[in-house]
């Protein structure tokens, strides 16, 4: 999940993704550049954030689904 500090978004998407047992690597795009460049592809240059990568490759920009 890419995200970014102080996102309520990002921080409800955690809280939820918790709720329903699911582990999440979080990579804060602020952080570094090569992450960065990777939520700005999978969003096509939005930076929207949280913006989750599923293990089957499904991509969900923003949260709550439909948001981004």
């Amino acid at each position: 999940m890419y995200v970014k500090p102080s996102c309520p978004y990002c921080s409800a998407a955690r809280e939820h993704l918790a709720a329903e047992g699911e582990t999440v690597e979080e990579r804060d795009a602020t952080t570094s550049a090569a992450w960065k460049a990777e939520l700005m592809d999978y969003t096509h240059d939005r930076g929207i954030v949280p913006t989750i990568i599923w293990d089957d490759g499904r991509r969900q920009v923003g949260f709550p689904p439909g948001r981004g």
